[in-house]
């Protein structure tokens, strides 16, 4: 057990801890690895700057022809996991810092390789220079929240340095000693700064599929908690994230307190709702939107679900 700033080295030691032939190439290690930095504490700032961090790391070890196309994978992973959350990535190539290691000539290939995956495949970016790794020139993907300030999120690093510097080679076809290329990955990088940056980007008004608390069944008066109750139970076994809000409170401040936490459905229960079996259902910011049956909600809020709206 230990404290680590990084996983690279990890991953390059589960690369030594065999020998490796051209046939084996791409080898691809990812985990959702836990480091932590000594952040001075007047830059931490809530979850987007935190000392204990849990980011999406991988690593894949390949020969000089494949940086191209496991560049590009990278790329298209990261752009499917933003359309999920509706978020429109922009692009940007960080080119060698002033502080660097390797040679220039390490410098000059590694950029190349990145701006021919970028414009074969007619991806727009812009170029930042100077704002590469100290070994390495990368990729960026940064959003913009709903109030106008940029993040970046993913990043896709190609390092010649360390493979050198941990001396990595695999057999070639020639039956000699290479040395592979290494690219390190994170998509959405920091799990806690990403939590913020789309509580940012939704202003806390979470899609449906994604809310914490999907809908709240919210009974009118004592005698409706049974029904209610019954109806958390239905849609829990249907796998939607249900809370039953059986405090003795007028009807109203249920309401209110549910838009107030931009719970995507509220669920109201009374007598007409118990002898029909049905719920009242309200929609956060769009009111009521009329009684349906239980089922018949599931349906529509899986249905939601589903298509990611």
């Amino acid at each position: 057990m230990g404290l680590k700033p990084m996983n690279c080295p990890a991953h390059v030691q589960i690369y030594k801890n065999d020998l490796r032939s051209y046939r084996d190439l791409p080898i691809r290690y990812a985990e959702q690895g836990l480091v932590h930095r000594h952040e001075p504490s007047g830059t931490l700032h809530g979850l987007l700057r935190v000392r204990h961090i849990t980011q999406d790391d991988a690593h894949v070890f390949c020969t000089e022809e494949q940086i191209e196309e496991e560049a590009l994978r990278c790329l298209d992973f990261g752009f499917y996991i933003y359309e999920q959350f509706g978020l429109q990535p922009r692009l940007e190539l960080s080119t060698r810092p002033d502080k660097r290691v390797g040679t220039d000539e390490m410098w000059d290939k590694a950029e190349a390789a990145l701006t021919r995956t970028l414009e074969k495949n007619g991806l727009e970016y812009d170029l930042n220079e100077g704002d590469g790794a100290f070994y390495g020139p990368k990729i960026d993907a940064h959003i913009t929240d709903a109030i106008g300030r940029s993040w970046q999120l993913g990043t896709v690093q190609l390092d010649y340095y360390m493979p050198e510097q941990f001396q990595l080679t695999y057999t070639g076809a020639d039956n000699a000693e290479h040395q592979p290329v290494m690219i390190h990955r994170a998509l959405m990088g920091s799990f806690e700064r990403f939590i913020g940056i789309l509580i940012e980007h939704y202003a806390g008004e979470f899609p449906l599929w994604l809310a914490p608390v999907q809908a709240i069944v919210l009974p009118i008066a004592d005698r409706h908690s049974e029904h209610a109750a019954s109806v958390v139970e239905t849609l829990r076994d249907q796998g939607l994230r249900v809370k039953l809000d059986e405090r003795s409170e007028s009807i109203a401040k249920k309401i209110r307190e549910a838009e107030l936490l931009k719970v995507p459905y509220m669920l109201v229960i009374g007598d007409q709702e118990v002898e029909s079996g049905a719920v009242a259902v309200r929609r956060h910011r769009e009111g009521d939107l009329g009684s349906l049956a239980v089922g018949e909600f599931a349906e529509r809020a899986l249905h939601e679900i589903a298509d990611r709206r």
